[in-house]
This record gives structure tokens, C-alpha cells and sequence, in this order.
């Protein structure tokens, strides 16, 4: 290891100039002054991104990292997800500004990196589909709050057997269309939640059709309603019939 006596000690012409600090082993070098010590050691850099131009204000001495560090609050993008280059090369973290030729108005080229690109577009389209997913599942919902309707008029009134077949045969629609929706996330929740309505809709209606038999079977004068149903020949119109018991 080469050493100067002459140079650089503390005892020489300069005392008071220069902090000295004593190194591991015993070696005396000069001690490494903070980075704000001084505005002289700060640099302007230009950051092209895309489209996009950024000036920053940094330490000279700074690394890659620390500028990382900074572009974040910037451009939202975690240090993980920064790739700078100067020169067309991409630089580590732990490489100083000053070390490579950073200097003022120096220019440094931020990208993305593609797996954190990726990965985004990847959640933007799983975000997308949920959210179709979720008007598909309103939809649904609207018509079986509609069908609900016609379940609850059912409970007060005598209709004629075919009208719970049809009904079930409308509420088992919804059903299916349920079951078609691919769904993630909140929308399998909704989907998931839609569909036990509507089989609680559907054993409601089992048992009222049973009910309703049961009645029917007693003979008597019932007057028998057909709601509207939006399928067949049904009409929304109330028949009046007499029923004759056979034995």
C-alpha cells in the first residue's frame, strides 16, 4: 500500500481544513463529507419516459437507487419497476451518478420493466372482466326481481297448474344464465349470492304449486288467475272457470 508523509497529513499547513477519520487497520484517510454539504454537488438530470420528460435536482453522489427513489413519487412506479439506462445501458442500483459520467443536464432513460408491464395489463384485464361480469349478474338481477314479483302475487292467489310451470321454467333461465357468466373475485360473490336467490325462488314456487294442487282438489268455484308471463300464449287476463268434481 502506498502512503504520502508529506501529503494529506494533519499536521502539515492545512490543519483545521481537513476532517480526518481513522479507518479499520489503522489507516487515516480524509473523512467523506455529506452530500448535502454543499450546493455545488447537485445536478440537474433529464428522465425521458415514454412520452413523458421529468427534470430532478440530485445529489452528484447519489446512486442509481436513491434516483429510483425519486422517480417514484413521481411516476408511481415502485423502484422494482424502474429500469434506467444512460449511455443504452442499464445501470444497478448500487452504481453512483458520478462514477458513470452523470453530470448536470445529463440525460437518463427510464422504462418499465415488461414483467411489471405485463402484470399490470394482466390485473387491468382481470379488473375489466370482472366488472362485465358484474353488469352481466345486474342484469340478471333485474329480471329475477321481476320474476320475484310474480312468486309473492302466487302466495294470495289461485292460479291454474301451468302458470307455476312456466314461472319455474323462467326463474330456471336466470339460472342459466348465471351459471354462464365466468366470474372472479366480487363478481363470483354476486353471482354466487344471485343464484341462491333464485333456487329459493324456485322451492318457494315448488311448494306453492303443491299448495295450490291440494286446493284444486277440494272441487269448488276458484277463480284462477294467468299472469302475464312474456312467454307462450298467456295473456294478462283473469279466467274465470267452474270446476267439476269427478269422482
Amino acid at each position: 500500500m502506498k502512503t504520502s508523509a508529506s501529503k494529506g497529513a494533519p499536521n502539515d499547513g492545512v490543519k483545521g481544513s481537513i476532517d480526518w477519520e481513522l479507518r479499520p487497520g489503522g489507516m487515516l484517510v480524509q473523512k467523506r463529507q455529506p452530500l448535502e454539504s454543499s450546493s455545488s454537488t447537485m445536478i440537474k438530470i433529464k428522465v425521458s419516459h415514454g412520452s413523458y420528460h421529468h427534470h430532478f435536482t440530485v445529489p452528484a453522489q447519489s446512486t442509481f437507487g436513491h434516483l429510483k427513489g425519486v422517480l417514484t413519487r413521481e411516476t408511481g412506479l415502485e423502484a422494482k419497476e424502474q429500469r434506467l439506462l444512460f449511455r443504452g445501458k442499464e445501470k444497478e442500483d448500487e452504481e453512483w451518478l458520478h462514477m458513470v459520467g452523470v453530470k448536470d443536464m445529463s440525460k437518463v432513460i427510464l422504462l418499465e420493466d415488461p414483467a411489471s408491464k405485463e402484470r399490470k395489463l394482466e390485473e387491468m384485464q382481470k379488473r375489466e372482466d370482472i366488472l362485465k361480469a358484474c353488469e352481466a349478474i345486474s342484469g340478471v338481477r333485474t329480471q329475477v326481481d321481476k320474476l320475484h314479483k310474480k312468486v309473492v302475487a302466487l302466495e294470495t292467489t289461485m292460479v291454474e297448474d301451468k302458470e307455476f310451470s312456466i314461472l319455474t321454467e323462467l326463474l330456471m333461465v336466470q339460472l342459466l344464465k348465471l351459471d354462464s357468466i365466468a366470474a372472479d373475485g366480487e363478481a363470483k360473490v354476486q353471482r354466487r349470492a344471485e343464484v341462491l336467490r333464485v333456487q329459493s325462488y324456485l322451492e318457494t314456487v315448488e311448494m306453492l304449486k303443491a299448495k295450490n294442487c291440494g286446493a284444486f282438489s277440494n272441487g269448488g268455484n276458484i277463480n284462477a288467475v294467468a299472469f302475464e308471463s312474456g312467454v307462450g300464449s298467456l295473456k294478462s287476463t283473469v279466467i274465470t272457470q267452474n270446476w267439476e268434481h269427478f269422482e
